[in-house]
C-alpha cells in the first residue's frame, strides 16, 4: 500500500464530519481520510472502518458502470501509530466546480428550508432542470439510490452528491459519486462480525435507512424497492440491475490485501441478501 505520510500537506477546507487531511500526491490532490475514533459507549473497536467503506463502497459504483472518485487504499503514520486510510482524489478543477445539492436546494426555492424529504430533492431537481443542460438529473439520483440500497449507505444527504459544472462552457454534468464512508457498516468489527448469525446478517441487511425521507420517516431500503410503488424506482431497478456484477465485486473485495477474511466474507454475505432481493424486485418489474 501507498504510504502517504511524507505527501505534502496543504491546508484543509473538505467539509464533514470525518478526520481528513489535504495532501499532494504524485502531483495530485487527495482527500484523505482517516480512521475516525469510537465515542459510543459499550463499543469494543478504537475506531470506525470507514476507509475501507469509502474504498469498496466507492468501487463498486465504479464496477457497475458510473463515474466515481478515484479511491487509494493507504497508510499513514501519525505519533508513532499507522493508520489505514482511504484518499480520494479531487476531481474539481479552475474548470471545473463542484455544485453539491445542498447548494442547488438552499437556490431553488427561497421560501422553503430543503432538506433531505424525497418529495422536496425531486422539487428542486426539477428546478434545477430549468438552469442546466443536464437533463437526466433524476435517473441517475436514482440510478445512484439503486446502489446505494446495494451498499447500505446511510449517509447520502444532500451535501455528498451534486453536479460537477464546466465554468467555461457553463456545461452541467451529474458529479462522480464520492463520500461513501458510511456504507457496509463502518462500526462493526471483526469480533462482532465471527458472531453474527444468517437471521442476524439478514436482519442487518434488511434494517438499513436511507436519510432520504418520505413523509417525514428515513426511507428503509429494501421496503422502499420491494413495494415498487415509486415508478421512478422501478425504472432504476430495471436499469441498473443488470449492470451489477456480484462476481467482480467479489474478485475485487477478495483482492483487498489489507482487509482481514472476516471482514471480506461479511461484505460479500451482506451484499448477497441484498443482491437477492434486488433480483426479485427485478424479476416481478
Amino acid at each position: 500500500m501507498i504510504d502517504f505520510s511524507n505527501s505534502i500537506e496543504e491546508l484543509n477546507n473538505y467539509k464533514g464530519s470525518e478526520k481528513k487531511k489535504t495532501l499532494i500526491y504524485n502531483g495530485k490532490k487527495y482527500l484523505v481520510k482517516f480512521p475516525d475514533p469510537i465515542r459510543e459507549k459499550n463499543k469494543n473497536i478504537s475506531y470506525i472502518n470507514n476507509a475501507f467503506s469509502e474504498y469498496v463502497g466507492s468501487n463498486i459504483f465504479r464496477i457497475i458502470g458510473f463515474t466515481v472518485q478515484n479511491t487509494i487504499l493507504g497508510t499513514y503514520k501519525y505519533n508513532g501509530k499507522e493508520k489505514i486510510v482511504c484518499a480520494c482524489e479531487d476531481f474539481t478543477d479552475e474548470n471545473h466546480m463542484l455544485y453539491e445539492f445542498e447548494s442547488l436546494a438552499l437556490s431553488a426555492n427561497p421560501d422553503k428550508k430543503i432538506e433531505t424529504e424525497l418529495s422536496d430533492i425531486m422539487e428542486v431537481i426539477e428546478e434545477t432542470k430549468r438552469m442546466i443542460t443536464e437533463d437526466n438529473i433524476k435517473e441517475k439520483f436514482w440510478d445512484m439510490f439503486i446502489v446505494d440500497s446495494l451498499i447500505g449507505n446511510t449517509n447520502r444527504h444532500n451535501g455528498n452528491w451534486g453536479l460537477l459544472v464546466n465554468s467555461i462552457s457553463n456545461k452541467a454534468e451529474f458529479a462522480p459519486i464520492y463520500d461513501c464512508g458510511s456504507c457496509l457498516n463502518p462500526m462493526i468489527d471483526e469480533n462482532e462480525i465471527e458472531k453474527l448469525s444468517e437471521v442476524e446478517l439478514k436482519n442487518l441487511a434488511i434494517d438499513c435507512y436511507s436519510c432520504i425521507k418520505e413523509n417525514g420517516k428515513k426511507i428503509n431500503y429494501i421496503a422502499f424497492i420491494k413495494n415498487m410503488k415509486n415508478k421512478d424506482c422501478n425504472q432504476a431497478i430495471k436499469r441498473i440491475f443488470i449492470k451489477i456484477n456480484l462476481k467482480e465485486i467479489n474478485k475485487f473485495i477478495d483482492c483487498i490485501d489489507c482487509m482481514t477474511n472476516e471482514r471480506k466474507e461479511f461484505y460479500k454475505n451482506i451484499l448477497h441478501i441484498r443482491y437477492q432481493i434486488l433480483e426479485e424486485t427485478y424479476k416481478k418489474l
